[in-house]
This record gives C-alpha cells, sequence and structure tokens, in this order.
C-alpha cells in the first residue's frame, strides 16, 4: 500500500507526489497536536482514506501488549473528531490511535457519484484500512452512523462472511478480527427511521428541528442550532463556532443514501457473545433518545451505559472526559491484551 504521511504543517498546502500518490491540498483548517500524524490509506478502489495517528505512550504500564484502537466518526465529521480529545487520551493510556475519515470526508478522497457510499463498501473500507495498518485485532469505537457501519463489520466478521462483494477491486477476505467494540451513540440497528418517527409523534418541534439541521444541513448556518443538535448548553459560542466550521467542510457528500440505507436494514443479527461490546449514550442526546440506545443495547443482549450531562458530540462536548473515562474502565476491565504470538 502507498503510503503518504504528514504531520505538523500548516494548512492548506501543497505536498509533492509520493510513492505514486499525486500531490494533495488539504481542505481543512485543522492543525494536528503534537505527537499525531496524518497518513493516507491507498484502498484497493485506488482511492485514499485520510487517517490521523498517534501512538501509544511507551511509558505506561504494559502499553506494548495494549489492543490498538480505531476509531470511525458520523455524518458531517471526520478524523479530527477524535484527534482533538480522545486521541491524546487514549494514547496516554498507553493505547495506540488510528482515527480515519470515510470516503468523500474529511481529507479522504471524493468518489464517483452522489453518496459517499454504501453500509457495504464504508464497511469494506474499514475492513482494508485494518487489514493493511493496523497490526493486531483492534477495538472499534463507532459514533453515531460511524456506530452503525462498526455493527455492519461485526456482523461480517462474526459470521465470517466475505466482503469480496462489496469490494471496489476484487479482493478477497472476510474483516479482520476485533478485540472488541464501542457503539457510542450509535444509530440503532434499524436505522434512523424509528428515532425520526417517535420525533415526529411525540416532540413535532424537535422532529422538525432535527431534520432541519441534519436532513437540511441548516446546522451549517446557525450556530444555536448547531449547538443545540450536537453539544451542552454550556460549550462556549467561540468553541462551537470551531467545530461548525469544520463540521461545515468536513463532508463533501452524504455519507449515505437514507433511503436505500435504511430499505437493507436492519443489520445482520449474530450470536450472544461473540464479541465484546460496549453500547454508550449520552443522557442529552438530541439525535439518538433513549429508546434508540436501549434497542442498540437488546440487539447485542447486553446493557448500555448512558451517560448524565453529556450531548450527542460525546468526544467533542464539554465534558468529553466521561464517555472517555466510560471507555477506557470497561476495556481494562476487559484485558483487552495481545500476545507475542498474535504479532
Amino acid at each position: 500500500m502507498a503510503i503518504l504521511a504528514l504531520s505538523h504543517l500548516p494548512t492548506p498546502f501543497v505536498v509533492a507526489s509520493h510513492n505514486g500518490l499525486q500531490s494533495r491540498e488539504l481542505r481543512l483548517p485543522y492543525r494536528l497536536q503534537e505527537g499525531q500524524s496524518r497518513i493516507f490509506h491507498r484502498l484497493s478502489s485506488g482511492l485514499s482514506m485520510e487517517a490521523i495517528v498517534q501512538k501509544g505512550d511507551d511509558s505506561v504500564g504494559g502499553a506494548s501488549h495494549h489492543s490498538p484502537i480505531v476509531f470511525v466518526h458520523g455524518s458531517f465529521h471526520a478524523a479530527w473528531c477524535w484527534a482533538e480529545h480522545w486521541l491524546p487520551y487514549f494514547s496516554h493510556a498507553g493505547y495506540d490511535c488510528y482515527a480515519v475519515s470515510l470516503l468523500g470526508q474529511g481529507e479522504s478522497d471524493l468518489p464517483n457519484g452522489k453518496f459517499a457510499g454504501t453500509l457495504e463498501t464504508h464497511t469494506c473500507d474499514i475492513a482494508d484500512f485494518i487489514q493493511e495498518q493496523v497490526k493486531n485485532p483492534p477495538i472499534l469505537i463507532g459514533h453515531s452512523f460511524g456506530g452503525l457501519i462498526i455493527q455492519s463489520y461485526i456482523a461480517n466478521m462474526t459470521l465470517q462472511s466475505s466482503l469480496h462483494r462489496f469490494s471496489h477491486s476484487g479482493r478477497r477476505h472476510s474483516p479482520p478480527m476485533l478485540a472488541g467494540a464501542v457503539l457510542a451513540c450509535s444509530v440503532p440497528p434499524s436505522g434512523n427511521g424509528g428515532l425520526v418517527w417517535r420525533y415526529l409523534m411525540s416532540k413535532p418541534i424537535a422532529a422538525i428541528k432535527v431534520t432541519l439541521s441534519l436532513a437540511a444541513k441548516a446546522f451549517a448556518n446557525s450556530l444555536p442550532l448547531c449547538k443545540e443538535t450536537f453539544f451542552s448548553p454550556t460549550m462556549g459560542d467561540l468553541l462551537v463556532q470551531r467545530y461548525q466550521d469544520l463540521m461545515k467542510e468536513s463532508s463533501r457528500v452524504p455519507l449515505f443514501n437514507l433511503r436505500e440505507l435504511n430499505a437493507s436494514l436492519p443489520v445482520q443479527s449474530v450470536p450472544r457473545n461473540s464479541t465484546d461490546i460496549l453500547v454508550l449514550g449520552a443522557k442529552d442526546d438530541f439525535i439518538v433518545d433513549l429508546e434508540g440506545l436501549n434497542e442498540t443495547a437488546k440487539f447485542y443482549g447486553i446493557d448500555p451505559v448512558c451517560v448524565e450531562g453529556v450531548a450527542h458530540d460525546i468526544m467533542l462536548d464539554v465534558e468529553w472526559e466521561k464517555g472517555a473515562q466510560v471507555i477506557l474502565s470497561w476495556i481494562k476491565s476487559s484485558n483487552f491484551l495481545f500476545t507475542s504470538s498474535d504479532q
């Protein structure tokens, strides 16, 4: 795989061609933090997927045997949303961290067509990245629609269903195995249709706001609506505006054709306890309600964890540490380690 590695360079800028990759101008005004680097993974389709990488702190006891963590974002976000807080947090705890940008999002290449892909192609792209870039079975952490992609990944991995029918070039392989998975404020296995209908029936004003904010992308032009949709009321307007600006530029095309996506759901069920999964929600989530959280947890036969005082963007919100601490505690209690024979 051809890899172009970048780090603390100002944006925008042009990178000369390297290993067969064309020169690339970064689009987003996001400066990486100390210890972070940006790579571009060449997918089997020939398109490149951005990933922000932060290696684990080797001084942490047992860090060399910690499972790596791969982060998958949702709509209107990209790898930067993890790089802000959670990559430093988990890398300082000793975990190698990789945050990807799905195609058509962030700095990743733009595919042909009106949509970034399907649930199957996004799943295949994540599998391709893990197969080529991550040495050991990772913990997958997905947010919002990224959580739905991880659910698809789990189904294909657990049932040993080959992804060759999803791949862009006919590459044949099953999804690499996972150490575990975290579904954070995730779209439920049945999709977002139930969420929308519940809002329409019980909170019609909220339903209108969600529809305008997300489907019509109105959050991009309204600071109050952006804050209400993604963040807690206590977040300062300057910070909301910074994230709003990044979200406006992160998504060049929608992640999915929602009509086709919902017609393909629910994701395939898997045997209980086949994969260690944490279903994590946020009490003040404006998008995924408690019933949606419970649906996801029930689907996997586990109890959800709902974090108080945090909104939908659990990794960016004012008290982002709350969700990170729950995940780290779960990882440690699950004892996700690999041995030298796994390497």
